[in-house]
């Protein structure tokens, strides 16, 4: 994907590179930075600048009033490992979780950011989930956002977390929430079950294989059969469902994405082209998501702060790609579409991995 991208720009736009999530098998993206997936939470040096923005930080919401500005500058600009340090020692020093304390300070959407914000990656989703799945409805754009684009491992990981932080298992709570179409493709992801890439199984005639039966549960019957095709898409690694779509172009005239957006329609249709978007084209799908989320009347601050904290591991290749895709930058979307300290707090986060000149 990223050979791609004919965006040019100068090294001095960089103050840093977060580091490429470690990829430990051939499959869906990762986006979990490596101490979460090592499950390294105890770090037991964090270094002088560490404590002394936690002391600063404190400092900062002491009193009455907080200096909301100072601590979006010392804590949105960091990559998620730097926070989670700084959340760490922020605790050992004053006696209190960062996110109970940002949430008495701070309101709205902005106060939801930092609390996302004050969280490891895995806690943060779940705690995203939680936030989608309360109350009265689902917003099941977080849902599959958050669960339908996972390697197994990450999959595996964000299950047990939401137990040990909640003590409900993450599958009954979504059996309530989600129904029909959208409940069988969630679940199916929800089961870790992506096959590793094998060539020697995950053949030409194997992927000629599956594209008729996505054609056979799809366009070649009068009703579609949408769970025999979210089987098929959700077992698939990505090197085998590109093939499986060149062979369903090459009979059948054109691209499993194109077919997918004749018969699946809705919120299922629109979960299950994100699922195959992630798998052939992660960062392109990531950046139409964050185009979604600002679109038509009223922007869904929900879905782009979640978009935004969960992929800033991956965020300059998103940017890239959404420049070269609608001609304009991350940046300009959420000046367009965002006010006050949650704008702020939006452009903290891109910035720490696309900083603006000047």
């Amino acid at each position: 994907i990223q050979e791609r991208h004919t965006v040019c720009v100068s090294p001095s736009c960089f103050s840093f590179f977060l580091p490429t999530p470690k990829q430990t098998t051939k499959m869906t993206l990762s986006v979990y930075p490596e101490y979460v997936m090592e499950q390294n939470l105890s770090p037991d040096a964090f270094g002088y600048e560490v404590e002394e923005t936690a002391n600063e930080m404190h400092d900062a919401m002491k009193g009455w009033g907080s200096d909301a500005k100072k601590v979006i500058d010392l804590f949105a600009t960091r990559d998620p490992t730097d926070r989670y340090k700084i959340a760490y020692r922020y605790k050992e020093l004053h006696e209190k979780d960062l996110r109970d304390v940002f949430k008495k300070e701070f309101s709205g959407d902005f106060g939801t950011a930092m609390q996302f914000l004050a969280l490891p990656s895995n806690e943060a989703e779940c705690a995203m989930l939680k936030k989608a799945t309360d109350g009265i409805g689902c917003s099941v754009n977080i849902v599959y956002t958050i669960c339908c684009s996972r390697t197994n491992e990450e999959i595996d990981l964000l299950k047990k977390t939401y137990f040990k932080v909640y003590t409900k298992d993450l599958s009954k709570l979504l059996a309530k929430e989600l129904h029909g179409d959208m409940e069988r493709i969630v679940f199916n992801c929800l089961q870790g079950g992506e096959e590793p890439y094998d060539p020697q199984y995950h053949t030409k005639e194997l992927a000629e294989e599956d594209a008729e039966e996505i054609y056979k549960n799809g366009q070649g019957r009068w009703f579609t059969k949408e769970k025999n095709i979210f089987k098929v898409l959700c077992r698939s690694p990505p090197e085998h469902i590109q093939a499986v779509s060149d062979a369903y172009a090459e009979k059948h005239g054109y691209t499993l994405m194109k077919a997918f957006e004749k018969e699946l329609g809705g919120n299922d249709g629109k979960a299950a082209r994100f699922v195959l978007g992630m798998k052939l084209k992660p960062y392109e799908t990531i950046a139409s998501v964050i185009k979604e989320a600002c679109a038509g009347m009223g922007t869904d601050e929900m879905l782009l702060t979640c978009c935004l904290i969960r992929y800033q591991t991956v965020m300059r290749e998103v940017y890239a790609a959404h420049i070269e895709m609608y001609g304009k930058t991350i940046h300009d979307r959420i000046r367009h579409e965002c006010s006050g300290k949650y704008k702020d707090t939006m452009l903290a986060i891109v910035n720490a991995v696309w900083p603006e000149e000047g």
